[in-house]
Parts: structure tokens; C-alpha cells; sequence
């Protein structure tokens, strides 16, 4: 099991001033909340400065593991494997902190008629195994919308790459553990999935909820009891969207030690209210104050 500090649980704080570089390595959904949360810090001890390296979820165990960085943002749990990895590397778990909300985003073109989606029906569109329980694969806009209305034949896929949260997050919760049809358009980070969807009337992709844009429309899916949910800051943040998920921080922290005095006041940083206003700010969603470790399953 990780090892989990609740939301607003006190910590023991180092005796030493804060000081010095901090460096973090993990999520690109997460890099401009990083940075910004590293600009705060250092308006608040100017001696402390962040690098943040943005490699994409998958990095942050591998940094992790290697010594290279403490501190590893991701926009997915960390998976068995790479736990067991940390756990043989060093004899004792990583520490999973939960900092923030989000959601996974499927998005059409601005101008596209179509309002909302099943879980089955997502899954033909973007799987080949239709593995949660469709009967048929969804290949072309008329199998959804009257052809006079969305004239535009094939539907052209955009997602992720291989390296991001976000996709293997989404084969996970919305193909079933499926796998992706291989003419699926894959793209580094979710503004350029956003973008490309956003330039082409036949196109549909997935993306983080804080890329969003005028020129695309978020769908809203059906959950569990047959509700069509939109992706807004409260069904995300009560765990009511079925894609919702939370956003981490994993820290390399021997039992029984406290936290160098930088990485601290960083871990204070991201908890205090300025912290969630960042949060915010960056276009994600705060941790519900009641219930922060909610999260409900699609």
C-alpha cells in the first residue's frame, strides 16, 4: 500500500531555512501547474528555485527510482509495477500525495450537433476490441448523428502519446483496459489534441479538462445511473463526471525522516489557500475540502 499524507494534515517541518534548487520530473498535463506553484514559492522564499522537467507521467516513477529527483507529479496512480520498482530500489514506498482534480475530456468540433456519449459508445469510437461491452465499432459520424446534420463521413481520432497519464489513464477507465485503434492521431500534449480537433469538422479526440477552448466542445457522458454529466468544477470535483480523476505528487521520503526544508515549504505551498488558488487558476479543480481522496470509478 502507499504510504498517503491526508489533505491539510500537519507535517513535521525541517529546522532549516528553506534554500537551494528543487527539481521535479513527471506530467506534462501538470507542467503549468508545477511552474506556477514554483513561482509562488520562490515570491515566497526567494532562495528556493524549481525545475521542473516535463517528460510526461511514465518519467516520474523512472526519476524516481534512479535518485535524480524526490519529487514526481503525475496525472495517473502510479501502477503496480513502478511501485514495486520504488519499494525494491529503496525498501520502503514512495509518499502519495493527492494535490487536485481533473478530468479526462472527450471533445468535438466547436460547430458538431452531438452533446453526449456512453462509456460503450466511447469505446467503439476509439478501441478495436470493444471490450466494454459495445456490439458493433463505431466508424463514421453517420453511426451517431443523421448524415444532413454532420455531413462528414469518417471520424478521424487524436489522443495521447504512449508516454502521458492521460492515455493510459483513459485506456483504463474509458476502453475498459482496451486497446486504441491504431489510426488514432497521437500527440504530445493535450493542447495540441485540443487544436487539432478544433481545426477538423470530422475529428474527436480526448483530452485533460484544463486545455479546453472555444474552439472545441467538451461531451457530456453517461454515467452509471443513465445521467448525461457534463465536465464542469463541481461534477469533477464531487466525482459525479465519470472521468474524473485526481492529480499527485509522489515524494521519495525515508520512514521516519523529515522532508529537506525546501521540498517542505513546497508541500506547503501546493496545501495552503494559495496553493488552491493556483489550482484553480491553472484550470484544474481543487481537492474537495470534506472528502479530498473521493473518487468516483466510470
Amino acid at each position: 500500500m502507499v504510504a498517503q499524507l491526508a489533505w491539510g494534515q500537519p507535517t513535521t517541518t525541517a529546522p532549516s531555512l528553506p534554500s537551494g534548487t528543487l527539481g521535479a520530473v513527471g506530467s506534462d498535463t501538470m507542467a503549468g501547474l508545477v511552474l506556477r506553484w514554483g513561482e509562488a514559492l520562490t515570491a515566497r522564499h526567494p532562495e528556493i528555485s524549481l525545475q521542473f522537467q516535463a517528460g510526461g507521467s511514465a518519467s516520474a516513477p523512472t526519476a524516481l527510482i534512479a535518485g535524480t529527483t524526490r519529487l514526481g507529479p503525475m496525472s495517473r496512480p502510479m501502477s503496480d509495477s513502478e511501485h514495486q520498482q520504488f519499494v525494491d530500489r529503496y525498501g520502503y514506498p514512495p509518499l502519495e500525495l493527492r494535490v487536485a482534480r481533473d478530468a479526462l475530456v472527450v471533445v468535438v468540433h466547436r460547430h458538431n450537433p452531438l452533446e453526449a456519449l456512453t462509456r460503450q459508445q466511447v469505446d467503439a469510437i476509439f478501441s478495436t476490441g470493444l471490450t466494454c461491452g459495445a456490439d458493433h465499432a463505431i466508424r463514421r459520424w453517420e453511426e451517431l448523428l443523421e448524415a444532413q446534420l454532420w455531413p462528414y463521413g469518417q471520424i478521424a481520432l487524436h489522443g495521447r502519446n504512449l508516454a502521458s497519464g492521460t492515455h493510459g489513464l483513459f485506456q483504463q477507465q474509458a476502453l475498459c483496459s482496451g486497446q486504441f485503434r491504431v489510426d488514432i492521431s497521437e500527440h504530445p500534449g493535450s493542447s495540441a489534441v485540443v487544436a487539432a480537433v478544433g481545426e477538423s469538422p470530422n475529428a474527436i479526440g480526448y483530452a485533460g479538462y484544463n486545455h479546453l477552448s472555444p474552439m472545441v466542445k467538451a461531451l457530456r457522458l453517461t454515467d452509471q445511473q443513465g445521467r448525461d454529466v457534463a465536465p464542469t468544477e463541481s461534477s469533477i470535483q464531487r466525482g459525479e463526471y465519470p472521468l474524473s480523476r485526481d492529480l499527485y505528487l509522489y515524494v521519495n521520503l525515508p520512514p521516519g525522516e523529515s522532508l529537506p526544508a525546501a521540498e517542505q515549504a513546497f508541500i506547503e505551498l501546493i496545501t495552503s489557500a494559495e496553493g488552491q488558488q493556483i489550482i484553480r487558476a491553472s484550470g484544474f479543480v481543487p481537492l474537495p475540502p470534506s472528502d479530498p481522496n473521493a473518487q468516483q470509478p466510470w
